[in-house]
This record gives C-alpha cells, sequence and structure tokens, in this order.
C-alpha cells in the first residue's frame, strides 16, 4: 500500500448529471483525517465523473498536503 488512502465517489445531482469529489488521508495508523475534495463540475455520466475524480485524486497525492496550524 501507498502513503495514502484515496477514495473517489460520484453524486447524482437533481438534474441527472454527476459530480465528483475524492477523499484522501495517510495509510499509516488507523487513525487519521480523512481530507474530502469536492468539485462543481458536472459531467454526462457516472463514469465520467469518476474518472475525473481518480484523476485528480492522483494529481493531489502527488503534491504535499499543508498541515493545519
Amino acid at each position: 500500500m501507498g502513503p495514502y488512502v484515496v477514495s473517489p465517489a460520484t453524486h447524482l445531482t437533481d438534474c441527472g448529471r454527476f459530480r465528483a469529489s475524492f477523499a484522501v488521508r495517510p495509510s499509516q495508523g488507523e487513525g487519521g483525517d480523512w481530507r474530502v475534495f469536492r468539485f462543481d463540475t458536472t459531467f454526462a455520466s457516472r463514469d465520467a465523473a469518476r474518472v475525473f475524480a481518480v484523476t485528480q485524486g492522483w494529481l493531489r497525492i502527488g503534491m504535499p498536503i499543508p498541515s493545519a496550524c
């Protein structure tokens, strides 16, 4: 397992389109806070929204997550 756990998700909108989101947390230890990223862009299909969420998750884990102050 890598240093992070990424969980992509899709959400059906009221108009029948889909939104994407993902959650990420460090994979070490049982605890750890999830950071959730939600996007305003809508997609015609659930698959398109999922691909977007997965891609954004991959991009995010390649960048450092700032610590809370």
